[in-house]
């Protein structure tokens, strides 16, 4: 630490905070920073919270799911909508990253889990990293390897949300002062380069193909979390600001895990 700077500030949380009597504590670590867990201690015995009875979500997705811009780690929306639907929330999401690696699969697929969610397409758009050919196996491979540790698990594969620059016009792209902007030509649609309209269209259409043999996969458009109408919420034009999570996370808590969402009881 060079000299004048500030030391990094320490959460403390004790008996004068939390009052007399057993309480149950959770901790959020802050999403939007690298974080080192040192130690823990406590003024009074320490013991496993009892069996809450909830699900346990594993949820995967991009930085629009680790909403690194969020207001607090309790203000991503996978949080905000887990909190609403009362389940236990692992969120394995990847600022840039989710780019359907096998680790990422093998994970989820050894994790246990409830419910399963995977938000995938932004990434791969932004980063052109797949054209449509490849991009097709790659999910049902990823999807193959979950299977294999959670053959009847309910699961939603989601699509992007809107994002104005690729829409129709593949990437890769470039951030700007004035915004995200696709560098890709719209004449490379035809010969296999991916747009986030070319990449629901497969998602529906994998999530559609498979669905005759798994009743538990089911597919959302991400656009019913966050549609065009939204658009003025994303100040970079592709991550929500703070109040935009919270309404993705609030409408998942209906859509997902409303009476009749392929994640509800």
């Amino acid at each position: 630490m060079s000299s004048g700077s500030s030391p990094a500030p320490r959460a403390q949380c004790g008996s004068a905070w939390l009052g007399a009597g057993v309480k149950e504590v959770e901790l959020w670590l802050p999403q939007q920073t690298r974080t080192e867990l040192l130690a823990l201690r406590a003024d009074a015995e320490v013991v496993p919270p009892a069996p809450s009875g909830r699900r346990r979500w594993v949820h995967h997705g991009s930085s629009i799911s680790h909403c690194i811009e969020a207001d607090a780690p309790t203000g991503t929306w996978p949080a905000v909508a887990a909190t609403a639907a009362g389940a236990d929330l692992v969120n394995l999401s990847q600022a840039g990253n989710a780019m359907l690696d096998p680790y990422v699969a093998r994970t989820i697929r050894d994790t246990p889990a409830d419910l399963i969610s995977l938000k995938v397409g932004i990434n791969t758009v932004n980063a052109a990293s797949f054209r449509r050919r490849t991009f097709t196996p790659a999910v049902h491979g990823f999807l193959d390897t979950v299977r294999d540790g959670h053959p009847a698990t309910p699961l939603l594969l989601i699509s992007p949300i809107t994002c104005p620059a690729v829409e129709d016009v593949p990437g890769p792209t470039l951030s700007t002062p004035e915004g995200i902007k696709a560098t890709g030509k719209r004449a490379d649609v035809a010969q296999g380069a991916l747009t986030l309209n070319a990449v629901r269209e497969t998602l529906a259409r994998i999530a559609q193909e498979r669905g005759k043999h798994d009743r538990n996969l089911h597919y959302l458009d991400g656009r019913t979390l966050f549609g065009p109408g939204n658009a003025g919420d994303l100040p970079d034009g592709l991550h929500p600001d703070a109040a935009g999570y919270r309404r993705i996370g609030e409408r998942f808590a209906d859509t997902g895990f409303g009476p009749r969402g392929p994640l509800g009881r």
